[in-house]
């Protein structure tokens, strides 16, 4: 096919990357995954499963859909018993929506063909072809976003535990060879915050950009004098915009207001953009001692902030 001259190089290429990449994706099937359901009912009920209650009003403006558009499909998915809707307690104008017990059943197998579609296509990539590809799509999306470094943190709520785990067994297994181990750990360490959560004195922090969670932190209670941070999270895609040290400096905020007198963690000698960041906030490091505790030889570290 000839190109028109007065086409601008930069939005041909980006013309042609999209019919690449929807290409990829099947935006253009008539079902998506070989389903009844088109890739926007797909992200609708994505956003309700992942989602506290959203309005319809949080859906037009997360997704960009027409409101038209949206409440014909809402519509569609209530006479099919999907979407079950309650009075906003807020205003009274809007309703609060949610999956039914059969939405989430009709969605579950949706989300695992959508993650084994997405895994299939990576599978043939090196783990430094997907670092390449993860910051390739984080500079995209930064630099086509208005907002490219603004986070939202929030406390936690249903369904974030999983993140965390999830994150934490995947991302220390491919960059650091961590083995399962590690993964029960942070499982256990978050199963032990929601049994014993004392929201006076305890804290989970949750970083969102553009409605998905890309970090997490947890401050949590040692003694009556002394809390713990733990579980210091941020996303590839996030990392160097100076999240991790929000992060931090969020749970010395909350340590200081809480009452404590100290903040200590436990932390490996190889991460050393987290050593920065203690560094940098006052921690200073008490304790080393070697292990092997998730598979790999290793070398602990105790570090302790004075308030």
């Amino acid at each position: 096919m000839r190109q028109d001259a007065s086409v601008d190089p930069l939005v041909a290429a980006v013309r042609s990357f999209n019919r690449f990449y929807t290409r990829r994706i099947g935006v253009l099937d008539k079902g998506h995954l070989k389903s009844r359901y088109s890739l926007a009912e797909v992200r609708v009920l994505y956003e309700l499963a992942h989602h506290d209650r959203p309005t319809a009003t949080d859906l037009v403006r997360d997704l960009g859909l027409d409101a038209g558009y949206l409440s014909r499909m809402l519509s569609s998915f209530g006479s099919r018993g999907l979407v079950k809707r309650t009075a906003s307690p807020e205003d009274a104008r809007q309703s609060r929506l949610a999956l039914t017990a059969k939405g989430r059943r009709t969605f579950g197998p949706l989300e695992r063909r959508t993650n084994e579609a997405v895994a299939e296509m990576l599978a043939p990539l090196s783990d430094e072809q997907r670092a390449r590809l993860a910051g390739a799509m984080a500079s995209i999306r930064d630099l086509l976003d208005q907002c490219p470094t603004t986070y939202t943190l929030r406390q936690h709520r249903p369904g974030d535990m999983g993140f965390v785990i999830r994150q934490h067994g995947l991302l220390y297994a491919r960059e650091y060879g961590w083995d399962e181990r590690f993964e029960a750990l942070v499982a256990e360490i978050a199963a032990r915050f929601l049994a014993n959560f004392d929201p006076h004195r305890e804290r989970c922090w949750i970083a969102e950009r553009g409605g998905e969670a890309v970090g997490s932190v947890f401050l949590v209670k040692e003694t009556d004098e002394t809390a713990r941070l733990r579980l210091l999270l941020v996303d590839p895609s996030a990392r160097g915009t100076g999240l991790g040290g929000r992060l931090v400096g969020e749970c010395i905020a909350f340590a200081r207001e809480a009452g404590y007198r100290s903040v200590v963690l436990w932390t490996q000698s190889i991460l050393s953009a987290a050593q920065h960041l203690y560094r940098k906030a006052g921690f200073q490091l008490t304790h080393e001692e070697p292990h092997s505790e998730f598979g790999i030889p290793l070398t602990s570290q105790t570090w302790e902030l004075q308030l």
